[in-house]
């Protein structure tokens, strides 16, 4: 599952903490899925890296490196605040998988078989009813929800089999979403297959979208804290902090390894912010 290697050399990435992240704008990722969706062979994982993520990634051998065999995009200020600090320079666009792939479907003009994989039966089912008003001209196939065996997903892999889906959308959090596609999931089964967190829950109108003007200001974390405080209190009251202790030691790691000059990656000139 890796991305066509012609785009991975010429497509900007932004490391954080050595993780390369595609530094794309909205319209240059949203062509760039698009045609992976559109290659007759092959598969690519696409996943999102936010702050919390990043914090699993650094004690989580295994999940670094099944998002290194990913396309992995950008996800919340927390990665613009630590790509400033450790690149010099923020990401262009803020790719968060809640925007991203509804706005995908709307892009994408050909219609696609796109499987759902995670979550309640009650979220899948209205999830997918979601998508189908959302994006008509697709074709939206609820394939299981996320009760089912990890260790021997053979039912769940003979419903893809028969499927023929064109994208796969999971929905299970993280890193159990991602190890799962990793481990699991072959060319046979979808060309792109993208893992979502809980798109599901905004999707089938279970947990409410910020107010647009916290999301404009990204604040979306702030205003989720407030709705389920006990749930996310952990990942933001103590995930921020630890996340951005996690970049100065890093950052001065980096200076220390390299002799107190700077590490700042060289990379193609980019188009305009989106």
């Amino acid at each position: 599952m890796n991305p066509s290697p012609t785009f991975s050399l010429l497509a900007p990435r932004l490391p954080i903490f050595g993780c390369p992240v595609y530094d794309l704008t909205w319209d240059g990722a949203l062509s760039f899925v698009n045609e992976l969706a559109s290659l007759p062979m092959g598969q690519t994982h696409i996943t999102f890296l936010n702050a919390n993520n990043a914090n699993i990634m650094l004690s989580d051998r295994s999940f670094r490196d099944v998002l290194g065999r990913s396309v992995v995009l950008p996800d919340g200020v927390g990665l613009d605040i630590a790509s400033h600090m450790l690149n010099g320079e923020k990401f262009v666009a803020n790719l968060n998988g809640t925007d991203f792939v509804p706005a995908l479907l709307t892009y994408m003009v050909t219609p696609r078989r796109i499987g759902l994989l995670g979550g309640s039966p009650e979220v899948l089912d209205a999830a997918t009813a979601g998508f189908q008003r959302h994006a008509p001209w697709h074709r939206f196939v609820p394939i299981s929800d996320g009760f089912f065996d990890k260790e021997d997903s053979s039912e769940v892999l003979a419903a893809l089999d028969a499927e023929k889906l064109d994208i796969l959308l999971v929905g299970m959090g993280t890193p159990l979403q991602e190890k799962w596609v990793d481990r699991n999931i072959q060319t046979r089964h979808a060309r792109v297959v993208m893992s979502v967190g809980a798109l599901f829950d905004f999707a089938s109108g279970r947990v409410p979208r910020a107010p647009s003007v916290l999301r404009s200001l990204r604040l979306e974390w702030a205003y989720r804290l407030w709705l389920e405080p006990e749930r996310l209190w952990r990942r933001y009251v103590l995930g921020i902090p630890v996340f951005l202790y996690n970049v100065l030691r890093y950052k001065l790691s980096e200076r220390n390894a390299a002799g107190g000059k700077s590490t700042r990656p060289q990379h193609p000139a980019r188009g305009g912010k989106a």
